[in-house]
């Protein structure tokens, strides 16, 4: 689908629904940002459909953190559009609007609560701005109960609902926060570098969730793990000097002698 085709159009009166009648969920198009003078993205355009799962890769400094970062709210671009779906226009929401718009942001690194179970994790994940003795004091609904269930069931942690957070390994905490962004129910999720510090089992799993997520959300995965994205087996966007260079099969990525040049250093 052209870029044409893929236009959103504003609309009056701050309207908050989000419409993927056209098949794409994440529109972003001319972007540009600059830090004291340095490009950190240029001109970059990028488009993903609701649904999808999508990898982006690139040297460190092309500039996958500063994309994200627009996505949620943390940076405004210098030039360009960011929306999501046909009607919520990024630039102008904060980062709280944004997330309550349906997009979640895992970081590398996971932020989980130490001191709380891992169901305990789950349910204050879903409590908003509430503070954590009154989420745990509250009574949960039948519908509550389900989600936590079904979110524990699809990160593979039913057997450690009543664990703490802090005897999990490295990779369950990774879930864990996943689980916890899935709480939120949110449309678009951007991972980034799931796969650092993982052994190659908690790896082989964590794209097993991942992939398994696509379609009732799309997802976004930052990585520098050529393993991980190819078992991801999802279309792979490179972004080298904050622009898009590439796009297409991890295949037909390596193939590519410009990416090799720039990227796989060949």
């Amino acid at each position: 689908m052209s870029a044409a085709n893929r236009r959103p159009v504003s609309r009056s009166g701050g309207e908050r629904s989000l419409d993927t009648s056209h098949g794409t969920v994440l529109y972003l198009e001319g972007l540009s940002v600059s830090f004291d003078g340095f490009k950190a993205i240029n001109d970059l355009s990028l488009y993903i459909n609701d649904g999808e799962l999508r990898c982006v890769i690139g040297p460190n400094g092309a500039g996958k953190t500063t994309l994200m970062d627009i996505v949620t709210g943390k940076t405004r671009p210098d030039e360009g559009e960011a929306w999501f779906g046909q009607t919520l226009d990024l630039l102008r929401l904060d980062e709280a609007a944004i997330a309550n718009a349906g997009i979640g942001r895992k970081f590398q690194q996971p932020t989980v609560f130490t001191e709380l179970t891992v169901a305990e994790n789950l349910e204050l994940a879903m409590a908003g701005n509430r503070n954590v003795l009154s989420v745990l004091r509250a009574k949960l609904s039948g519908e509550q109960r389900d989600l936590i269930a079904s979110t524990l069931e699809r990160i593979g942690l039913v057997a450690l609902r009543d664990m703490n957070a802090s005897t999990l390994s490295h990779g369950q905490k990774q879930w864990l926060e996943i689980g916890m962004l899935l709480m939120q129910q949110p449309r678009l999720l951007l991972v980034d570098e799931p796969a650092t510090g993982m052994t190659h089992q908690e790896m082989a799993q964590t794209g097993e969730l991942l992939c398994s997520l696509a379609g009732d959300h799309s997802v976004v995965v930052v990585e520098h793990d050529m393993d991980f994205v190819r078992s991801l087996d999802s279309p792979v966007t490179v972004l080298h000097q904050g622009s898009v260079l590439a796009e297409g099969s991890l295949d037909a990525i390596q193939s590519d002698p410009l990416v090799r040049s720039v990227y796989l250093g060949e």
